[in-house]
């Protein structure tokens, strides 16, 4: 297949680059943010970043890049430079949910609250056990007070709390309804459960579905690690050869 007969959609965290203890722990490679514009050049604008983060961290993680993302899990979306969603005004019961949330866990050390305005989530990944499991009982309480406008979503050490229109695989869908996106296969690599419930749309629409490090997976083909993930997209960049269904079964 030719270059522009695929889509990419990546994921931030666990694929690009390593989980950190915070959030704002992320270390990012010199080399990746002018390599994924490379790549972006070659696929004729068809990538874009598909995350839990809002539009906002990414470009400060990417800088002085600016690429397609969809933020939030869709919540709010970019496009081209134009950006769409993302209003907290627009959800004032999760605002009154979050001050419920950073209530409930305030005695627990090791428990952050990440606030990113259309969704919260709680990280316990440096939590004591007992504290971790008060944190997810909080995360669960809140989110069903919320109710159906909202949903839980569990990930590696943190739950979030989003709106229930907002996943990472209709994101992607609304993406491939547009240019450049339109026409493509779309390629789609992660590593969490957010990720997971991404893979089943894109596998139905033909796609290739990638999972990042070990664990039960319904993606068709698997790398090691987001090091691996690095070395094949800039591999990629470098002109080397988009191949991604001769990567390893999962």
């Amino acid at each position: 297949m030719t270059d522009t007969a695929y889509a990419l959609f990546l994921d931030f965290d666990g694929t690009l680059v390593e989980i950190a203890p915070r959030p704002d722990g992320v270390v990012v490679p010199p080399a990746l943010p002018p390599g994924l514009a490379r790549l972006r050049a070659r696929l004729g604008g068809a990538l874009a970043l598909v995350t839990g983060r809002p539009i906002a961290s990414i470009d400060g993680f990417l800088s002085p890049e600016r690429f397609d993302v969809a933020g939030l899990h869709g919540v709010e979306m970019r496009r081209g430079g134009e950006v769409t969603g993302g209003d907290p005004a627009a959800h004032p019961a999760l605002r009154a949910g979050v001050e419920t949330l950073q209530r409930a866990v305030a005695d627990l050390d090791g428990v952050l609250i990440e606030d990113k305005g259309c969704s919260v989530a709680v990280h316990w990944r440096l939590a004591t056990t007992a504290d971790a499991a008060r944190a997810q009982s909080a995360a669960a309480s809140v989110a069903g007070i919320l109710g159906e406008a909202y949903r839980l979503q569990q990930g590696k050490a943190v739950a979030e709390i989003l709106p229930a229109s907002a996943t990472k695989g209709h994101a992607i869908r609304a993406l491939l309804r547009e240019a450049p996106y339109a026409g493509r296969r779309a390629i789609f690599i992660g590593d969490d459960l957010t990720d997971e419930k991404a893979f089943v749309p894109v596998n139905e629409d033909g796609g290739i579905t990638i999972r990042v490090g070990p664990g039960e997976t319904v993606a068709r083909h698997r790398v090691a690690d987001p090091a691996a993930v690095r070395d094949l997209l800039l591999g990629w960049a470098e002109g080397g050869p988009i191949d991604p269904e001769s990567l390893a079964l999962a």
